[in-house]
């Protein structure tokens, strides 16, 4: 299997198929670059080269004891833009992976960069606080290491029901997606899953955002119970220097998965336009 190899040897694994203009996925908490299956394989048919990676302790990537963080995040996306020599790349990131994009893009992807799409992601920042009041309480946080911490097995069941929308009425569960979260989940490690809540939570992206100039998709939910979007895309969308926003109504948080086809025509106009 493809890994790249970054500073301090951790070895990161990554998928890249077909030819042409490169599109870079940033998978979400606690999954891998699986989760873009759809996506992957539509853009590779619509002769886009597609290539997703599983952040360092997630997926096939190197259980590691450190580096669960935004900054090694976005240097270990850089070490892979590197060793691919991508350029005129559109980076593609979902709920953590999001934040991951947005980092990348604004301390490394000056030259290489031609768009950004985030997916209801996780910027500006999720944490509630003074500067930030329509954020999400510590406690809600709190409780998602303590189940991390004792019993991994049991949340990643659970997780995936409100992350799809799946506790709706009208809204049945779909056992395959829920499973194929479930073994993405476990594939990973526990401390990087325990150690990225705060990354995903706590980072300000702010003035990542400021200083991003390249086109930038914002999508969302406007029924994310994950991320909700009051304190997240309609925020980013101000903050970013060329941004459109598209909000779906009644859509998840793991919408590109629920709703693939409406979220695949959308990201392919935005690439062509």
């Amino acid at each position: 299997m493809p890994y790249v190899s970054t500073q301090d040897n951790t070895q990161i694994h990554y998928k890249d198929w077909g030819k042409g203009q490169p599109i870079v996925f940033h998978h979400g908490w606690p999954l891998s670059g699986d989760d873009w299956d759809t996506q992957m394989q539509f853009f590779l048919q619509q002769g886009y080269r597609v290539i997703a990676h599983d952040r360092r302790g997630h997926g096939r990537s190197t259980q590691t004891a450190g580096g669960h963080e935004m900054d090694t995040y976005a240097a270990d996306v850089a070490a892979l833009v590197q060793k691919l020599d991508l350029r005129d790349a559109i980076h593609v990131g979902h709920s953590t992976g999001g934040g991951e994009a947005a980092h990348y893009v604004a301390n490394h992807g000056e030259g290489r960069v031609a768009k950004l799409v985030l997916i209801g992601a996780v910027p500006p920042v999720m944490l509630k606080s003074e500067k930030n009041p329509g954020g999400l309480p510590m406690d809600i946080f709190d409780g998602i290491r303590a189940g991390v911490a004792n019993n991994r097995a049991a949340t990643f069941w659970d997780f995936p029901i409100p992350f799809y929308g799946f506790n709706r009425e009208g809204t049945p569960i779909i056992e395959a997606v829920r499973q194929n979260w479930f073994r993405q989940g476990m594939m990973g490690a526990v401390n990087a899953h325990y150690e990225c809540v705060k990354a995903f939570s706590e980072t300000d992206f702010t003035d990542d955002l400021k200083r991003i100039t390249v086109p930038t998709l914002v999508m969302h939910g406007d029924d994310d119970q994950i991320v909700p979007i009051a304190d997240s895309a309609l925020l980013s969308a101000k903050l970013l220097k060329n941004a459109t926003l598209k909000v779906y109504k009644g859509f998840p948080h793991g919408m590109a998965t629920t709703h693939a086809d409406v979220i695949n025509k959308d990201l392919l106009a935005f690439f062509k336009s």
